[in-house]
């Protein structure tokens, strides 16, 4: 009999049009700099209901991004969840801003409105001038009840929706995409391979604020600035017929080369392409890990919902009590890997680092060490079937059975 094939924790969905749209790139004209970057950027706009979408070469740089077009800077302090990949608050560090780390939900993962506001009135450096809430493995919570928070107290809010790509919330009557940006100023993306659409290395930031969006192109570009109503040395800029040198160009202020190639976003495009049906099949994989998993409760239980939010999961993550268990989280993982089950931890919180633990000392967020304590992350990546989700499930009864527990 052959073995079932092992389950990573995510993976990419890759067809055949997919490899037709790079190849059609490797065979054009542009490579970079091109049109491929403005198709994709204008599908991405309209699939978020967004004005503007500017892409970069990674989610990381689209928050860098975002902290430098609205001028974070030394003596700037911003709020950001301690359970995010590291990039969330290193784009504060970044610029030379300070972090004040944001306590979460441990049996969501996420920071609620009211764990920013306790962040805000214990910021112990500077002033608070950003928040960047983090839409964890899918799910966002009340963004409008973010926004409103944020003009109370002065602050920006950028969105780390990196895992939250097709993600919709409800405000009264009314349904939003994240990336919408209704109730931020800028919302991230990462298009990773293991997210939910792959882009090979990729990122983006989505805007309604036109002024924000070129100030976005401009850094993501060296900081070049073309523009010639903004030129500053009007002498060299201008011919003596008054029209502008053709190759001219300025550095008001340096910027990064985070650009994306053509063909990075010729794939992206592809894959955006099939969004709805990956969204609907992520969905329908978490529906199932669901109810297979109610049976394990209360050892073994999924993320709890949020309400007015229908997440397209990007991790599908198990709160996992491992002392009843009897197991500890390394044991456990390399018994579900033995049964060709793939695991990963999302996250070790970020205040927890020692660069971070270096800077600001010991903090205490007990909802942080508490998710961090149970979370395991299980396979989640279009491709899957009931019948691996099922293997998936079998393998955590089997450390419940093991435990004399089930």
């Amino acid at each position: 009999m052959t073995a079932a094939p092992f389950l990573p924790y995510g993976r990419q969905s890759i067809d055949d049009d997919d490899i037709a749209a790079v190849a059609a790139v490797l065979r054009s004209d542009w490579l970079t700099t091109g049109p491929a970057v403005e198709k994709f950027e204008a599908s991405l706009a309209a699939a978020v209901d967004a004005p503007h979408a500017i892409v970069c070469n990674s989610g990381t740089a689209a928050l860098h991004l975002a902290a430098l077009a609205i001028g974070l800077g030394p003596g700037d302090v911003v709020l950001v969840p301690s359970i995010t990949f590291m990039a969330s608050a290193n784009a504060a560090r970044y610029v030379g801003a300070d972090v004040e780390f944001v306590d979460v939900d441990w049996a969501t993962g996420l920071s609620l409105p009211h764990h920013f506001e306790a962040a805000f009135a214990r910021a112990r450096k500077g002033r608070v001038r950003a928040a960047i809430p983090v839409h964890y493995a899918g799910q966002c919570a009340a963004p409008e009840e973010m926004a409103k928070i944020a003009a109370a107290r002065d602050f920006t809010v950028i969105e780390d929706a990196c895992h939250a790509l097709g993600t919709r919330y409800g405000v009264g009557n009314e349904t939003n995409f994240v990336g919408s940006a209704r109730h931020s100023a800028m919302c991230a993306f990462s298009f990773h391979p293991v997210k939910t659409i792959a882009m090979g290395e990729g990122g983006a930031i989505t805007t309604r604020d036109g002024a924000l969006a070129e100030r976005l192109r401009r850094y993501r570009s060296h900081g070049i600035e073309r523009r010639a109503e903004n030129f500053e040395d009007r002498a060299a800029a201008l011919a003596a017929d008054g029209s502008v040198n053709p190759w001219y160009h300025e550095l008001p202020d340096p910027g990064f080369n985070y650009r994306a190639s053509d063909i990075n976003c010729a794939l992206a495009t592809s894959q955006l392409s099939k969004l709805a049906r990956y969204a609907a099949e992520r969905r329908r994989l978490g529906e199932l890990y669901e109810r297979l998993l109610a049976p394990l409760a209360p050892l073994i239980r999924p993320l709890a919902r949020v309400s007015a939010c229908d997440p397209v999961w990007h991790l599908y993550v198990a709160r996992i009590d491992f002392p009843a268990l009897g197991i500890d989280r390394a044991a456990a993982m390399t018994a579900l890997k033995k049964a060709g089950v793939g695991t990963q931890v999302h996250y070790v919180p970020v205040h927890r680092q020692p660069y971070y633990r270096r800077l600001y000392g010991q903090i205490e967020l007990p909802g942080a060490d508490a998710f961090y304590d149970s979370c395991l992350t299980l396979p989640l990546f279009v491709g899957m079937n009931d019948g691996d989700v099922e293997r998936v499930v079998a393998a955590l009864a089997g450390l419940v059975r093991q435990a004399g527990r089930g």
